[in-house]
């Protein structure tokens, strides 16, 4: 089979990987192109296996089944693949904290390939009526997004703040308005702007919201947007920052940042409880996923333009 290998990213030969018990092998139909795959290939998150195959938003056909999965359903792999299930963080549900925690694209070969395995208790079933492109961002992205929400705290009809519009943002501000949240956003792309207010936010800046919100998530992996996002939040406010990367965080003034119980919380994986409350929410709102597509062979290409900020929605790779 064909698949792309890190180090740096190069396109490989190599056999259909055989599924261990309790595994299932998946022929991939589509692979979202993720900013913490990019990470991975820039080296920002140091590789756990030399020449991990990237890609975690993987939607994949069923060609050796294992547990209740059958031969020819269409299933998702996303980020966590493995938790230990017996540590103090996974017994309090919270398996997204497990130190012996391991994840696709990073400690095992991901979706970047046209075949690819996942254990059974971690691979995700699908809603129906959404393409194989669009459901690929909804694994992590849409997943991610998801969790950062909760993070947010958001009020009963809350203001939220999102800054940076991509592939995670893009469909957690659909669920934000579907739960009735008046949402703004920044971000430097007229394209990401015009794509947000069609989506139903209130308003979409380059620089700063027009009103003080109760709670923001930051997709963007910039430390210099935490102060102002920061600044930006009414009293009690909290800030959820999504990514598994950030450039450094400025020095933060208590006055005018922190006080008047304003809160910055950090958003790690998921859980599967996660994954199957927004795929269960994804059955019952329609969401519109904004696909960018790609040839496998031109991954090089897809991570070049999600780099550059080219990609407006999402990245993904078709088999």
């Amino acid at each position: 089979m064909l698949s792309w290998q890190t180090t740096p990213l190069r396109l490989v030969d190599v056999p259909v990987p055989s599924p261990a018990p309790g595994e299932l092998l998946v022929r991939v139909l589509a692979c979202g192109v993720c900013r913490t795959d990019l990470h991975v290939v820039d080296g920002d998150l140091p590789v756990h296996r030399v020449s991990v195959v990237p890609g975690h938003q993987v939607v994949g056909e069923v060609v050796v089944s294992a547990g209740d999965f059958v031969v020819g359903e269409r299933v998702g792999i996303a980020w966590l693949r493995h938790t230990c299930g017996s540590c103090r963080f996974c017994l309090r549900g919270d398996e997204n904290l497990c130190p012996s925690s391991l994840y696709t694209g990073w400690d095992a070969d991901g979706g970047y390939a046209s075949y690819a395995v996942v254990p059974a208790a971690y691979a995700l079933r699908l809603p129906s009526g959404y393409s194989s492109e669009s459901l690929a961002p909804l694994l992590c992205a849409g997943i991610i997004g998801y969790r950062a929400l909760k993070r947010a705290a958001v009020p009963d009809g809350g203001r939220l703040g999102i800054y940076g519009f991509g592939g995670s943002a893009h469909l957690a501000l659909q669920v934000a308005v579907a739960r009735g949240y008046e949402v703004h956003v920044v971000t430097r792309s007229s394209a990401a702007r015009a794509l947000a207010l069609s989506l139903g936010a209130a308003s979409a800046s380059a620089d700063a919201p027009p009103v003080l919100l109760d709670s923001a998530v930051l997709f963007a992996p910039v430390g210099t947007l935490v102060p102002p996002a920061l600044e930006a939040l009414d009293r009690g406010g909290t800030l959820a920052i999504a990514g598994i990367h950030l450039s450094d965080v400025p020095v933060l003034s208590y006055s005018r940042h922190l006080f008047q119980e304003r809160q910055v919380r950090s958003v790690t994986a998921n859980t599967r409880a996660d994954a199957a409350e927004f795929l269960s929410f994804c059955s019952s709102h329609r969401l519109s996923v904004a696909v960018q597509p790609y040839p496998l062979a031109s991954a090089n290409l897809a991570l070049s333009d999600l780099r550059s900020g080219r990609v407006t929605g999402a990245a993904v790779l078709i088999g």
